[in-house]
């Protein structure tokens, strides 16, 4: 597998494609549970198929590539990115788990996304593990989908890269309270310095239909829960850094433009921006960027941030 840092593409694969459309790969047709029983006696669904499962329910939506990454991280022995494929194709076709790729214009996509099906569920609960999982999770559109799997990559080079790394969450919940709305966001990594901890939170915005009015519609939320804070809102005993995770540099300045030409800047916290290509460098000290306005022509743009704990 390429070494992130070796990555040569210029545009993110979690990036909104033209006429995008979501495209079934998974597995027709019945498979029993007992079936699947037979199968777990016999050996052939084995534990690193339920350590596979685990992190499916844990992402909701996931490449192989990040379940390699994380497998690795875990320190399970997986010996290549191809039998992990193997291990991934016989969990579809006992309908374990499913899969999809992405159709556009400009073809097929070059990797496919795998999320629960019924069946995993079943095996998930019979080991106490909590899944809430629902069929019409599998019905999320493009949009969503490749939210999750940016906010998956975040988490993945914060948790590889860097030394500070504690802990993470998925989708950390957060409360509006002016608004009287609940919100998750698209990732949360914490790092640890000596006693001190950092929460990093990390909201994904794609370039999806009307995607300017929908992330005005976002901000809000996040507005409304730093302009509010007190300590132990959300369960947060110091406010967390939100962090804009933007599918290019030029997508960085259209959404900070949103924040600007709306006024709805949040009060006393600064917003970091980065770029889905930006979580591949070796070293994410530089990986931020905040924007800034020039008293002297009045415009804004966008300087990098080192910050030194991330590393």
């Amino acid at each position: 597998m390429v070494d992130d840092e070796n990555i040569k593409t210029t545009v993110s694969p979690f990036a909104i494609r033209e006429g995008e459309i979501k495209t079934f790969d998974g597995k027709d047709g019945y498979v029993s549970i007992n079936q699947i029983i037979h199968k777990i006696n016999l050996g052939h669904i084995s534990d690193i198929h339920f350590e596979i499962l685990d992190l499916v329910n844990q992402y909701e939506f996931i490449t192989s590539r990040q379940i390699y990454q994380l497998l690795k991280h875990k320190g399970v022995e997986i010996k290549s990115q191809d039998k992990l494929n193997t291990r991934l194709d016989q969990l579809v076709k006992m309908k374990i788990i499913t899969r999809y790729y992405f159709t556009s214009e400009e073809g097929k996509g070059i990797y496919r996304v795998y999320c629960l099906e019924k069946m995993g569920k079943y095996l998930l609960n019979s080991k106490e593990v909590e899944c809430k999982w629902q069929p019409t999770d599998n019905t999320k559109p493009v949009s969503l989908i490749k939210k999750r799997l940016a906010g998956n990559q975040a988490i993945l080079a914060y948790m590889r890269k860097s030394k500070n790394f504690y802990s993470f969450k998925t989708k950390p919940t957060f409360n509006a309270k002016t608004l009287g709305k609940q919100f998750k966001a698209h990732g949360e990594v914490t790092l640890k310095i000596k006693d001190r901890e950092v929460c990093l939170i990390f909201d994904c915005i794609r370039r999806e239909t009307d995607w300017e009015n929908k992330f005005l519609d976002r901000i809000k939320l996040y507005k409304d829960f730093y302009d509010n804070f007190v300590p132990f809102d959300s369960g947060y005993a110091m406010a967390p850094q939100l962090i804009l995770v933007c599918e290019d540099e030029k997508h960085m300045v259209e959404t900070y433009r949103v924040i600007v030409s709306n006024k709805i800047e949040i009060n006393k916290f600064k917003v970091y921006f980065t770029t889905d290509l930006k979580q591949n460098a070796t070293s994410l000290e530089k990986s931020l960027m905040e924007f800034s306005k020039d008293e002297e022509t009045g415009k804004y743009k966008a300087n990098n941030v080192e910050i030194k704990i991330l590393g």
